[in-house]
């Protein structure tokens, strides 16, 4: 095997196609084989995933309001944002890259938004698309600049991190603010589905997983191909039902605490989740586009000589991530109910990064998946929702996050040196 090969056959190891190449045909063996990755050091999402369980029951031991359908719907709200926000930047980390704007991206396209609507009068759907292209046209530029000028990206974004906080200034003013008073876009984060709406969503959700996942792995099977186990599988759409109908249920109840004004209802902000977590999974683990990003995050030179346009990819992540952002900054928006010169700074940046890697997304690149951004978006809304109900002082906030990312990129720098001592990374 040449040296290309092997540095492929290593990057195809990361994703998630890695399981096309091991064939196991039982339960058992797909267990077994489990726990060899593990000790091979590639745990994934397996520390955000037990970690999030055991804050749950911490809080909920510690408060009884933490685990009430009340709590659980601010919750989701309140990591709406951060999981958006995160889930563009697994693609730029995937490169071993960084974006420092993303945040700040996200208050400008949000402004633009919010003026479009306010000044211009247009719908709620145009000025969004607007918004949404400003976050596209800031990352192709910042993706050409590190791409093609072989600035690290570190320096490119810092620059923009601190330049877009003037556009955002410039164009609201100093002290000013626009609210977001569309009751389309306000409605994002402050109104819920109709109960059965929501039930219908959540039955579709996994009526459409689980057809597609049968349909592919009957496709596999039929032309001899890799595929695991069918009891796997059906584990998982089982798994899937759990946890959606649970949710779904919890949040179908009325939660409001006066009689007369009933509450109850999936927010409009979990499906807007949902949507761009499944559109981003079917992208990176089922595309092409998706197996050329990650074979150039595990190694750029062998993706160059297997004739994968690496500067494309490379722009194009940052325009992803922008793009992201956009919407991230709409939701936050929508969740404040206005924009203003310090949105989108402070520690919404901070907190995304540390979402996509809490979540099991590797900071040396290469490893991630769109679903870490999830996880570790809702293992932050966890922390910060579950010390404020316990009335804690907001540095105990910073600490405890802050020790839950150390924890979770030192993880990551042992599974990667387990890794290696494997033969794996």
């Amino acid at each position: 095997m040449t040296t290309t090969e092997s540095s492929s056959s290593a990057s195809l190891a990361e994703t998630d196609f890695a399981g096309d190449a091991r064939h196991v045909s039982t339960l058992g063996e797909a267990v077994r084989a489990y726990g060899v990755r593990l000790r091979g050091g590639d745990m994934g999402a397996l520390p955000a995933t037990l970690g999030l369980v055991v804050l749950f029951i911490i809080f909920g031991a510690a408060n009884s309001s933490f685990l009430s359908a009340l709590n659980m719907a601010n919750l989701i709200t309140q990591a709406g944002a951060i999981c958006v926000l995160a889930m563009g930047l697994v693609p730029v980390l995937l490169m071993g890259d960084i974006d420092l704007s993303a945040g700040v991206a996200g208050a400008v396209s949000s402004t633009v938004v919010a003026l479009f609507i306010v000044e211009q009068g247009l719908p709620w759907f145009l000025a969004v698309m607007g918004g949404v292209l400003s976050g596209f046209i800031i990352g192709f530029i910042i993706g050409l600049l590190v791409a093609k000028l072989g600035i690290p990206s570190f320096v490119v974004t810092l620059a923009f991190f601190l330049g877009l906080q003037g556009v955002t200034l410039r164009l609201i003013g100093q002290g000013g603010s626009v609210r977001v008073d569309d009751p389309v876009l306000r409605g994002l984060t402050i109104e819920n589905l109709p109960v059965v709406a929501g039930w219908i969503v959540a039955i579709g959700i996994i009526v459409a997983f689980a057809a597609l996942s049968l349909l592919r792995h009957r496709s596999q099977v039929r032309r001899d191909l890799q595929h695991e186990p069918l009891s796997v599988l059906l584990l998982k759409i089982a798994g899937l039902a759990v946890v959606v109908i649970g949710v779904t249920a919890v949040l179908s109840v009325n939660r409001s605490r006066n009689p007369n004004f009933p509450i109850e209802g999936v927010p409009y902000v979990l499906p807007v989740v949902a949507v761009l977590l499944i559109f981003w999974t079917f992208v990176l683990t089922r595309t092409r586009y998706g197996r050329h990003v990650y074979a150039v995050g595990g190694n750029r030179e062998a993706a160059r000589r297997a004739g994968i346009n690496v500067d494309r990819i490379r722009v194009s992540v940052f325009m992803i991530c922008s793009s992201m952002a956009a919407i991230s900054g709409i939701i936050a928006a929508s969740y404040s109910g206005k924009v203003s010169p310090s949105s989108g700074a402070g520690n919404t940046l901070l907190y995304a990064v540390g979402a996509a890697v809490i979540g099991g997304t590797s900071l040396f690149g290469g490893r991630g998946k769109a679903r870490d951004a999830v996880i570790g978006g809702v293992v932050i809304a966890t922390i910060a929702n579950g010390l404020g109900l316990l009335n804690q002082a907001a540095y105990i906030n910073f600490l405890v996050t802050g020790g839950v990312l150390l924890l979770a990129a030192s993880v990551d720098a042992i599974s990667r040196r387990r890794r290696s001592a494997s033969g794996l990374g």
